[in-house]
């Protein structure tokens, strides 16, 4: 019979342990557009590469809701980070993720929130910042390509957001199983999705946003569980 490994004493085992080098552990980076695992850039190109949808922004999603998943959000924000404010009664910050990197830093984001349906029951809200192409705000609306679409914008706005003093229009995308409105703010894309679908009645009036980025602000924000919309 085979004979068992010998215990070492717990000196030797510390010894060992003070030979082992632990490495970082590292978030795992995927595509904004999809689920998959993205590939580093390399000595042949700087960028992150999808194997479907090639040269992306690496997401880093699920970020706790608190003041450290803000600031982490925050950290290198190119893009606008909106959330509602004052937020609708009883609904709160369930969580956050940033498309980008060291290098472009953060292109797209999005905040989570839950709270109470207008009709009953409960709600989810995502809203998503970012720039043409980066295709985050797509894949949370429910469709195949990075923006909105060419039917986007026909006929008249189904909502608007206000910021600043200024008043955005919202228009409203084809997609199931959500509310999903879509709009552009200092050229970049603005998108505000909703479930279920009956969620959308929170924008029949004018949703006041800020930009969390913007210096002074002192909100006390409210935080939740981390939302279970948010990939990774």
């Amino acid at each position: 019979m085979p004979q068992a490994a010998p215990v070492l004493p717990s000196r030797y085992l510390t010894q060992a342990i003070r030979g082992i080098t632990l490495s970082e552990m590292r978030p795992v980076l995927i595509c904004p557009r999809c689920n998959s695992v993205v590939r580093e850039p390399s000595v042949w190109s700087s960028a992150y590469h999808c194997g479907q949808h090639g040269e992306v922004h690496p997401l880093r999603s699920g970020l706790s809701p608190s003041q450290e998943g803000l600031e982490g959000v925050l950290r290198q924000a190119r893009v606008p980070v909106w959330v509602p404010w004052p937020l609708p009664q009883g609904w709160l910050v369930t969580g956050f993720a940033a498309a980008g990197d060291e290098r472009t830093g953060t292109r797209g984001c999005s905040v989570a929130l839950s709270g109470p349906n207008p009709v009953g029951g409960p709600a989810e809200m995502m809203l998503i910042s970012e720039e043409p192409g980066v295709g985050l705000g797509a894949r949370f609306a429910g469709l195949c390509g990075p923006d909105p679409g060419t039917h986007f914008a026909k006929g008249p706005p189904a909502g608007v957001v206000q910021f600043g003093n200024h008043e955005f229009p919202l228009w409203n995308i084809d997609t199931e199983g959500r509310a999903a409105f879509a709009g552009e703010v200092s050229g970049t894309w603005l998108w505000l999705v909703l479930w279920p679908d009956t969620a959308g009645l929170l924008l029949v009036e004018p949703l006041p946003l800020r930009d969390l980025r913007d210096p002074g602000q002192d909100l006390d924000l409210p935080f939740g569980a981390l939302s279970p919309l948010l990939p990774g």
